[in-house]
């Protein structure tokens, strides 16, 4: 029987073998993955950086999981080539495996600018910040680095930076935008994320037009800015980290003469346009001229496919996702969605927004005809979740504003007491998790956070979740003490 192979074993990929084997207990199953280490979580890397979490506490699948399921894993086994006509991939060690249904989940590459100091690849002391042995290398640099360089101040950059200030390093973001995190904040919050980190002992340069790396003995020693003037200055540095985004991951694709936008580019059954017996999810996917960057996205296309390839959901489709980025580092919380960029003075909107910036606290809500189409929560995000299911569903805001943005109003106190959330509210939004199946898991027995996750996954995307998860368990806790 000719079986299902997969290219590619990170987020999106594992999670697509283990929704498959969950609904088909026989189909035949290969994973191709790059990497030696088995799947893990790479949101929590900057914490594994900032030495809060360990390595190994990040995995998602167990050792043990892949024989117990009869899951061919060849881990740290690169593919080389598709053979459409064939059917078949053929891979680094010399084996050329034959598919079904071939599944393409490579994700994306940290992007290297062409610039002086990197035209011969790497220098000594600099690295991307992607994969869990990028992160091993820059801990081991860190520990004998005084000045670290960041450049890139996306989210990816925060999160290094973040890091490695806990590592207690010197840190000095540089970002060539205006604001910190443009994509997802405007300006007023870029503003107060930069003080933030300034308290966190992480400095930022902004507009800053970097032109290369300095390096000595092939070791970085700093990084060249250019001047408004014309001229030329350099940021001291032993230790360079560079994060000027990612690009998905497509040269197996176009060299098999699929159709590439950005990515490979997919219908809503999540097949190649090209080649229906190719299908593609996660990063290196692209539907509907979209390329989602977010665990959430990835982890519903893997849910989709597996349902229709496993005959358990034939009607399931993939017709898009509203993107919600989370952030959730020692020091810094964040949740944004959507159009956050409007202000006071455009036409048509409504915009509702709360300054602390001395507090780190920046809090934003964007309405268009009734409906919330953007928010940014900075600093204190407890309104997270009813914000989140606002903008999902697209459902009415509530006439007083300021529910939207602090606890203790009507609208808001949905989602920070349990009482008041009803079963459909979603908690874990990277697994599409609501209160009413933790409160099922809960009454078969699963107690503890850690019992919810194993049974629900909720709390193993971003993580920021955990808190809520918490706060329904304590109060079903509290309401079988006073049943008793």
């Amino acid at each position: 029987m000719t079986g299902i192979v997969v290219v590619g074993n990170g987020m999106a990929g594992a999670r697509f073998v283990t929704e498959l084997r969950a609904r088909d207990r026989d189909v035949p199953i290969t994973v191709f993955g790059a990497e030696t280490e088995r799947p893990y979580n790479r949101v929590l890397l900057s914490n594994v950086l900032a030495g809060i979490t360990r390595a190994e506490h990040i995995d998602l699948v167990d050792a043990a999981w892949y024989a117990a399921h009869g899951v061919d894993a060849r881990l740290g086994v690169e593919v080389t080539r598709i053979d459409r006509e064939a059917r078949v991939v053929h891979a680094a060690d010399g084996t050329a495996t034959p598919y079904g249904t071939l599944v393409l989940a490579t994700g994306s590459t940290a992007f290297i600018p062409p610039m002086p100091g990197l035209t011969d690849g790497l220098p000594e002391g600099a690295e991307v910040f992607r994969t869990l042995d990028d992160c091993r290398r820059i801990s081991g640099l860190a520990d004998r680095a005084r000045h670290a360089v960041v450049v890139g101040g996306g989210l990816l950059g925060i999160e290094a930076a973040r890091g490695l200030a806990g590592r207690g390093l010197d840190v000095t973001v540089l970002h060539l935008a205006g604001h910190l995190m443009e994509r997802q904040l405007d300006p007023a919050a870029g503003k107060v994320l930069a003080r933030t980190l300034d308290r966190l002992g992480i400095g930022t340069r902004l507009e800053a037009n970097v032109q290369g790396l300095r390096t000595a003995g092939g070791a970085v020693t700093g990084v060249e800015l250019a001047t408004p003037d014309g001229g030329t200055e350099v940021v001291d540095a032993d230790l360079v980290i560079l994060s000027c985004g990612v690009r998905p991951e497509v040269s197996l694709a176009r060299d098999a003469g699929l159709a590439i936008g950005r990515a490979v580019i997919v219908d809503d059954e999540l097949r190649s346009v090209t080649d229906p017996s190719v299908r593609a999810i996660g990063e290196c996917s692209e539907h509907r001229d979209e390329v989602y960057g977010l665990v959430a996205p990835a982890w519903e296309q893997a849910g989709v496919l597996a349902g229709l390839l496993a005959g358990t959901d034939p009607a399931a489709r993939f017709t898009g996702a509203r993107q919600i980025t989370r952030l959730k580092a020692a020091g810094i919380e964040l949740a944004s969605m959507g159009e956050t960029h409007f202000g006071d003075d455009d036409d048509g909107v409504e915009v509702v927004r709360f300054t602390d910036a001395a507090r780190g606290t920046y809090k934003k809500a964007v309405i268009r005809d009734g409906r919330l189409i953007g928010a940014i929560l900075l600093g204190e995000t407890s309104t997270a979740g009813t914000l989140s299911q606002l903008y999902d569903r697209s459902a009415p805001v509530p006439s007083e504003r300021l529910d939207l943005l602090f606890p203790g109003f009507a609208g808001a106190a949905e989602a920070a007491s349990p009482v008041r959330m009803p079963d459909a509210a979603t908690v874990c939004h990277c697994n599409n998790v609501s209160k009413g199946r933790i409160r099922a898991c809960w009454q078969q027995g699963s107690r503890t956070p850690e019992a919810i996750a194993r049974d629900t996954k909720a709390g193993t995307g971003c993580g920021s979740c955990r808190s809520a998860v918490e706060g329904i368990l304590g109060w079903l806790d509290e309401q079988e003490s006073v049943d008793a």
